[in-house]
């Protein structure tokens, strides 16, 4: 549950009067009114935000809004967060920007957690160790071109809530299939770390 859905207030000093948000008025989490624009990332068409992005997961700022709500719902969840490790993973092989040593780096390594999760049995809360692995060995990553069609399910099956478990895996599990002609460099690359 959100902090606004408990009431809590959203800005340091709403106590003095200007009210609490509610889910419905977060910013980017519940769209709006006006032109549409496409993620370049995941397809989705979503609402213009003049928001900020991330400098190399390529993502749009409506689209990041959004994943920047399934973030905060995570974090204040302690359920949501057994599986927060596939969603961050889901979203960065989702949005893999443009190529570049860093994208390369993220990718792969969203990737390589995916594998060892989705196929390995690896757990999914481990995701930060298994990183801080993963980052020792930068020399072993190499750009991969991304699919065209980098899954069917998005940000936007998380953010409701709604069998979220099931949703989280289902997306992680989409967007791992998508990159299907890059797994056995993928699963050679866990070999090495």
């Amino acid at each position: 549950m959100l902090l606004a859905e408990r009431g809590v207030p959203w800005w340091p000093g709403d106590e003095y009067g200007r009210g609490t948000m509610t889910a419905a008025s977060e910013p980017g989490c519940s769209g709006g009114d006006g032109d549409l624009s496409r993620c370049a990332g995941c397809g989705l068409e979503l609402r213009v935000s003049d928001g900020w992005t991330h400098p190399y997961i390529g993502a749009s700022p409506a689209c990041w809004e959004r994943y920047g709500c399934v973030l905060e719902r995570a974090y204040a969840d302690p359920l949501r967060r057994e599986v927060l490790q596939l969603a961050v993973d889901a979203y960065a092989c989702q949005h893999p920007g443009e190529a570049g040593r860093r994208s390369a780096q993220s990718v792969a390594l969203h990737l390589v957690t995916l594998c060892m999760v989705l196929e390995q049995g690896a757990d999914p809360r481990e995701g930060p160790k298994l990183h801080r692995r993963m980052v020792a060995r930068p020399d072993v990553f190499t750009w991969l071109t991304p699919p065209h069609d980098r899954g069917h399910h998005t940000v936007l099956d998380v953010l409701d809530g709604k069998a979220y478990a099931a949703a989280v895996t289902a997306w992680a599990e989409a967007v791992w299939g998508a990159w299907e002609e890059h797994h056995d460099t993928v699963r050679a690359w866990v070999g090495r770390i």
